[in-house]
Order: C-alpha cells, then sequence, then structure tokens
C-alpha cells in the first residue's frame, strides 16, 4: 500500500497576530518535510482568506463569527453559525485526512481543534499570549501539545504539555540582512535622518495613530522621520497636518507587506503589544516604546510588554495617557542613544528566532507518533 504524502491542517486568522505565526509555521514545515501537504482553515471574510493564499497555501473558511461586545441582531445567528461551522470542520476533516491538526487562534480554530480531537486526530495549540484566552484554554485540555512563548504557563495549561518555543516569527523577518540605508532607501528617506516607526496592528491603533498624527509637528521641527503604518481603519487624510503640509520624510500607508524595510529602517518603534509584534521586535533588536491595547481579553498585551519591561528591553505607555505622555517619552528615548542602545542588546537576547522550526519538528513528532501507534 502506498504511504500517503504527510498532510497537516492550519487553522488561524483574524488579525495578523494569528496568522503570520502559522505561515511561518508552514513554511519551517515545509523546509523539513518538502513533500507535505497543507491546509488552512479560517473564517469567511477574514483577512486570512487573503493572506493565506497570497503566501502560497490553499484555505478554505468557515461560516464563523464572534460575538459582538454590545448588543447586536448578529449575535442572534452566531450560535447557527458555530453549528454550521463545526459540521464543515467536520467534513474538511474527514476529506482531508490529516495527520495533524494545529491551532494558532482566530474564531474557526475553535471548531477545528474540538472536531479533529472528536475522531482521535492529533492536536497541537501554539499560545502567543502571556494569558491565554479562553477558547485555548478550552482546547487545551484535549491537545497533545502546547507551545507557549512565555515561561510560568503552568497556571493555565497542563505542564507535561507545555513546550517553550517563544512565538514563530516571518522567515523575511528572522532572516533579513537588509542595513538601516537600505531600508530607509527603500522608503524614499534620508539615510542620516533618525527615524520613528509607529505601528499599531494590522487593523491599526486609533491612540496611536491620533497620537503620531499630533506629534508630526514636532518630528519634522526636530529634524526626525516617520514610517507610519495606520491600519485598515484609519485614513491618512484623517491627520489634517499631513493632509496640508505632505512631506518626503513621512511615509503612512495602511499597511505595510515590507516590514524588514521598515524594521531595517527604525531607530526606535512605537508599537502595540501585541505578541507577535512583542516577538517581531525582540528579533531584530530595536528598542520600542509599547502601548498595550485596552481592549483586549484579560489585559493581555500589558502582560506581553511587561515581559520585556522587565528585561529592559522596552517602554511602556498606557493607553489612556498616550496623548499626554508619548511625546515626552519618545524624544526622551531618542535623545538617551546610551539606553537605546542596551535596549536593543536586552531585546535580542528575548529573541526566539527558532521558533517557527522548533513546533514544526513537534508536529513532526506528533505525526510520527501517530503512525506509530496505528502499525
Amino acid at each position: 500500500m502506498k504511504k500517503h504524502k504527510p498532510r497537516f491542517i492550519f487553522s488561524a486568522g483574524g488579525t495578523g497576530g494569528h496568522i503570520f505565526p502559522a505561515l511561518a509555521t508552514a513554511d519551517a514545515l515545509r523546509k523539513l518535510l518538502p513533500d507535505a501537504k497543507i491546509l488552512f482553515i479560517g473564517a469567511e471574510n477574514r483577512m486570512e482568506m487573503d493572506k493565506v493564499p497570497q503566501h502560497g497555501y490553499p484555505i478554505i473558511g468557515l461560516p464563523i463569527q464572534g460575538l459582538k461586545r454590545s448588543l447586536s441582531f448578529s449575535n442572534i445567528i452566531v450560535p447557527f453559525k458555530i453549528i454550521k461551522s463545526l459540521r464543515k470542520a467536520r467534513r474538511i476533516i474527514k476529506d482531508f485526512r490529516p495527520d495533524v491538526v494545529a491551532g494558532f487562534g482566530g474564531y474557526a480554530s475553535g471548531p477545528v481543534l474540538r472536531k479533529a480531537t472528536s475522531i482521535g486526530i492529533p492536536t497541537l495549540i501554539q499560545e502567543q499570549n502571556s494569558f491565554p484566552g479562553l477558547t485555548n484554554r478550552i482546547l487545551a485540555k484535549k491537545a497533545d501539545k502546547i507551545c507557549v512563548a512565555y515561561n510560568n504557563m503552568e497556571a493555565f495549561f497542563e505542564a507535561y504539555k507545555i513546550v517553550l518555543t517563544g512565538n514563530p516569527v516571518r522567515k523575511e523577518i528572522c532572516h533579513s540582512t537588509i542595513s538601516t540605508s537600505e531600508g530607509r532607501a527603500f522608503f524614499g528617506l534620508d539615510s542620516d535622518k533618525l527615524t520613528i516607526f509607529a505601528v499599531g496592528g494590522s487593523l491599526g491603533s486609533r491612540t496611536i495613530n491620533e497620537t503620531i498624527c499630533s506629534l508630526i509637528p514636532e518630528i519634522l521641527e526636530k529634524g526626525y522621520q516617520l514610517i507610519w503604518q495606520t491600519g485598515k481603519n484609519y485614513a491618512v487624510q484623517a491627520c489634517e497636518y499631513l493632509y496640508q503640509h505632505p512631506t518626503l520624510h513621512v511615509v503612512a500607508r495602511e499597511f505595510f507587506h515590507d516590514m524588514p524595510e521598515a524594521y531595517a529602517a527604525a531607530d526606535v518603534i512605537v508599537s502595540r503589544a501585541g505578541a507577535i509584534a512583542v516577538s517581531e521586535i525582540a528579533v531584530v533588536g530595536k528598542p520600542v516604546i509599547y502601548i498595550p491595547s485596552p481592549n483586549v481579553t484579560d489585559d493581555h498585551q500589558t502582560k506581553n510588554a511587561m515581559a520585556m519591561v522587565s528585561e529592559e528591553a522596552a517602554l511602556i505607555v498606557k493607553d489612556i495617557s498616550a496623548r499626554e505622555k508619548l511625546g515626552e517619552v519618545l524624544f526622551g528615548l531618542i535623545e538617551n542613544e546610551e539606553q537605546r542602545k542596551k535596549m536593543a542588546i536586552n531585546a535580542k537576547l528575548q529573541a526566539k528566532p527558532e521558533a517557527a522550526t522548533q513546533i514544526a519538528e513537534k508536529l513532526i513528532e506528533l505525526m510520527e507518533k501517530r503512525q506509530n501507534a496505528t502499525h
């Protein structure tokens, strides 16, 4: 009987923080097992339905959606969409016949991993945050392996399942050889001017955007330049100053596909503290000011940021006080070159650039364990 090619299902979506680690791990897995077949499952009409195919992997969408925090008519249909998604997930799994199913977060991970465990397929969870969400805490009870990015996760998961790997970072960032001057040239910026990179995640951050907009006159007056990812929920035209005073020293876009160049160009970064942003910034070794989002479960972004602050690898400004304090903290950090160098070194010490490969190796272990058990 002909042995079938190794098959894996990855479920991830909703934000780049779930999608990019999954893609990084898929790339690492394909490097270890070139003949592996990898299928992604996401949520219909979410960003994974575009990002995953752009990266060269097939994806199937489930009609899943989350509950709105406010009273909304759409909440009424959520239970029906969950039931429909569970049925579709079961059908996909039975048709594709994966050796292992991996969940990286997002709405689709729940039904996919639940159905996989119900029919005896090994599962792995990759938990990006220092404080896991409710879905992963539930799924972890039946998962075979849980790959985590932070220490002391025994408070949430069974210790024997935990593997400390760090968060997978895209290979183009991990292995970037782009110099600072090359990064600035890519964006048409002055190679000699100190450069700030402000990013609020793939969806954007109102606090960061409005604060950065208000700081642009002072940034330019001090002779600095700015790379600014606004996210899709904020039009650059909303920044009245920039709209009225266009300048070559500010590059503002909704989304950058060229993150290695942006990171390389930066002297200082201002960012939300999503788990993947924290991991990427550690890998590139840049001084950073985190402004954790207050709109996340269990305030996990603050916990992510504080893990780096405690190692003197980052500074933190609370969202509620960012409009008043960010300028003072940002310009103070820029003027303190010794502190910036120390933060960059400490950030690198926290980096785990081999996370994707280590998770891929755990997936292969689960596959081989299952194969041995069936022979």
